[in-house]
């Protein structure tokens, strides 16, 4: 065996470990934090007050004009100069969710907007409350318009997690990083954790077309009873 594939073959098992224990568990957190963050975020700027819809796109604003890197900085190793010292990884999930949420609010919100007023008119029309007709009518023809942006922003998670070993926290890249600093070969290293990323972000693009296609098939059938 090539000295080079047996190196992989042995830092293998670290890598994934700081997958299953690092990467996974801080892009689903993550994920759902940021995107009940995100649905709260749009609702606001649809339905609140003007100061809440001031504030909501201060927020949106502030998070995709800046670099996710420089705001996982000025979390973990800003914030300290200001009393508030925070573990890598609750940093890196305070990072990770302000930024998904401030995204998806976005997407959640043109969801909800690409719904045809005629289908709140419906609601109404049967007796449905503002937030029956939300619930029951704009919500789940929304999802079928979500879905495929917000998986797709999942995907893009999964990535930038990576970015948490800045911040020290042990993922895939940081573990990768560790070994090639002890066996000075970080090309086979990179590559190997490269290599992780691609099949796991396979799998979920694999998921992502399964789901899109759950969602287009109910779509007929809803376009099929009415």
């Amino acid at each position: 065996m090539p000295d080079w594939l047996q190196l992989m073959w042995q830092s293998l098992w670290p890598l994934l470990v700081g997958g299953i224990k690092f990467t996974v568990p801080l892009a689903i957190l993550s994920f759902v934090f940021g995107l009940v963050l995100a649905f709260w975020a749009a609702l606001a700027r649809l339905f609140g007050p003007a100061p809440l819809v001031a504030l909501v796109r201060f927020y949106i604003w502030l998070i995709r004009g800046t670099p996710l890197l420089v705001q996982l900085f000025v979390i973990f190793y800003g914030l300290p100069s200001a009393g508030i010292v925070l573990d890598p990884f609750t940093a890196a999930l305070i990072g990770f969710s302000l930024n998904i949420g401030a995204y998806n609010a976005e997407v959640i919100r043109g969801a909800i907007e690409a719904i045809p007023r005629g289908q709140w008119d419906a609601a109404y029309s049967i007796g449905m409350t503002r937030g029956q007709a939300m619930r029951r009518t704009v919500l789940p023809q929304a999802a079928r318009v979500a879905v495929p942006p917000l998986a797709n922003s999942f995907i893009a998670l999964v990535k930038d997690t990576s970015l948490a070993a800045v911040i020290t926290v042990p993922e895939i890249f940081q573990a990768a990083q560790r070994i090639a600093s002890v066996t000075y070969e970080p090309l086979v290293l990179y590559v190997e954790a490269a290599l992780i990323y691609l099949v796991l972000c396979s799998v979920l693009a694999s998921a992502q077309v399964r789901l899109e296609r759950h969602f287009s098939r109910h779509a007929v059938f809803a376009e099929g009873g009415r």
